[in-house]
């Protein structure tokens, strides 16, 4: 029988542990809430510039008419002999299998690519952890944009790779306090890669958030770009129904909506058959917003994964709030009926010395 005194130390300790599991399923479900609405702010402005980009599509030869190739480079489409993964996890724990599952992803991505040459972008201290452990770093960064301005004449030096796959960045404490700046310079940086053919194509994974209970891990193709305001998914992973369950009993107890948000779905300014005047020639916006286009892509990557990220954790914490309330309530009838067992010796030890005086 085990001791009363080890059992109420046990309970106080789990009681102390259920307080703080609470506690950060209230701050999580708080975060989740700003992250929502921050997505969402940023829709409507992606959703113009898609816009723009359809209708300098339709105004506009965006293709060589004589040689078909595209006149910009990143429409180009070249043989896939180098490609560029981005990996989008969280810098943080205590969110359930948010970060593995990201990772198992790129894996089977990887593995999909297997005679190829990957480079890695880890964005996220659990990606970056889980990838050195496998794979090596680059031997030479790639030059950055200011080193590349300073001196355009002169190329970076080449060297051979680490490894058929190899990690090329790292970026962590980025999704702490996520600023566009930061996602554009990711882009800027992947573009230059791209126009100087140090890659050929490039990928994102990460989990794609639409609501609470409505997420999904997918692996998206950013360059080269095959449509405006078309995603190129190549692998997708719904979340389990055991997983959609938990996460909508979290919501429910935390109080946050579980409908779909939905993007502006208003595309008049890019199907109206208006001829509207630029103050620069369709060909020139066009080839000046493409890179802002990609940037934007990178940036709503960023913002679902952080918003997935925050549900994930209410969620995780929602279920260990649940597991030590009945971890609490276990240990409490077993310290009771350890009183009980010890009452009723204390009472027998007490009538067998009556009876034998």
């Amino acid at each position: 029988m085990p001791n009363i005194l080890d059992i109420r130390r046990r309970i106080r300790s789990v009681i102390n542990t259920r307080q703080i599991t609470k506690a950060m399923k209230v701050v999580s479900a708080a975060k989740l809430r700003r992250a929502q609405d921050r997505t969402l702010a940023a829709r409507p402005y992606a959703q113009m510039l898609t816009n723009v980009l359809k209708s300098l599509v339709a105004r506009t030869e965006i293709y060589d008419p004589e040689t078909g190739e595209p006149k910009h480079p990143l429409l180009a489409e070249r043989p896939e002999k180098t490609a560029l993964l981005i990996v989008v996890t969280g810098d943080k724990g205590l969110a359930g299998a948010f970060s593995a599952n990201i990772t198992k992803a790129a894996s089977r991505f990887l593995e999909s690519k297997a005679g190829k040459n990957i480079d890695i972008e880890a964005i996220g201290r659990k990606g970056r952890d889980f990838l050195r452990r496998r794979y090596p770093a680059a031997p030479v960064q790639t030059r950055s944009l200011a080193e590349a301005e300073e001196s355009p004449e002169t190329e970076p030096e080449r060297r051979e790779r680490a490894g058929a796959i190899q990690i090329t960045g790292e970026h962590i404490g980025i999704l702490g306090k996520l600023e566009f700046s930061q996602a554009r310079n990711l882009a800027d940086s992947v573009i230059e890669r791209y126009e100087r053919e140090e890659i050929d194509s490039v990928y994102v994974v990460f989990n794609e958030f639409k609501s609470v209970i409505a997420q999904r891990l997918v692996v998206e193709q950013i360059l080269p770009i095959k449509e405006i305001g078309e995603q190129t998914i190549r692998l997708t992973e719904e979340l389990p129904e055991e997983e959609r369950k938990r996460a909508k009993e979290a919501a429910i107890s935390a109080g946050v909506g579980m409908r779909e948000s939905r993007s502006d779905d208003s595309e008049a300014f890019g199907t109206a058959q208006v001829d509207y005047i630029y103050e620069q020639p369709p060909a020139e916006l066009f080839r000046a917003l493409l890179p802002k286009y990609v940037a934007i892509q990178i940036f709503r990557a960023l913002l679902e994964s952080i918003a997935a990220e925050h549900a994930a954790r209410m969620t995780a914490m929602d279920s260990a709030t649940n597991n030590a309330t009945d971890m609490i309530d276990s240990l409490t009838l077993a310290m009771n009926r350890a009183r009980q067992a010890k009452i009723t010796k204390e009472i027998i030890e007490i009538v067998s010395g009556a009876a034998a005086m």
